[in-house]
């Protein structure tokens, strides 16, 4: 199956998931759990904003960074600036933060509520050059799907 198709498989199972479920926490948790079955990706998971830092949230992989400054590293850097971003060579990354050595790429793609990012999903793969333009697109549209679940994150 090619990553497209991929993609809508699991924008597909991602929808199903979030159809009948209101707990956000409970989704964030089976989301992790379906991208990293899905895509076969190293770590996945949700970092929420609370305090004005990132917090760890539902995750699957080994142990992670459980809090990130704003700016600092890929997923304060996404949070920063409002925007994904994608990095084919975590040790190029200036200021890159070393959760996990195995880490060599990696993407992050901001969650918003009322304009103001809210969570971002952090995805590292223990390959060199692993995400693209089509992770970045699929991602963004789960990160959609997401907050057209939670509109209110209440």
């Amino acid at each position: 199956m090619d990553k497209n198709e991929s993609y809508r498989h699991l924008l597909t199972a991602a929808r199903g998931l979030l159809k009948d479920e209101q707990d956000r926490i409970a989704n964030l948790a089976n989301l992790t759990a379906l991208i990293k079955e899905q895509l076969g990706f190293f770590w996945v998971g949700f970092y929420e904003v609370k305090k004005n830092e990132l917090v760890l949230g539902p995750f699957q992989g080994p142990v992670a960074c459980t809090r990130i400054a704003k700016g600092k590293g890929v997923c304060g850097t996404s949070w920063a600036e409002s925007r994904p971003i994608t990095v084919k060579d975590v040790h190029e990354f200036p200021g890159h933060i070393a959760c996990s050595p195995l880490s060599q790429s990696e993407i992050v793609v901001p969650i918003f509520v009322d304009g103001q990012v809210r969570y971002v999903l952090d995805i590292d793969s223990d390959r060199l050059a692993t995400f693209d333009a089509t992770d970045e697109e699929g991602l963004m549209a789960l990160c959609e799907m997401i907050t057209e679940a939670h509109p209110t994150w209440d």
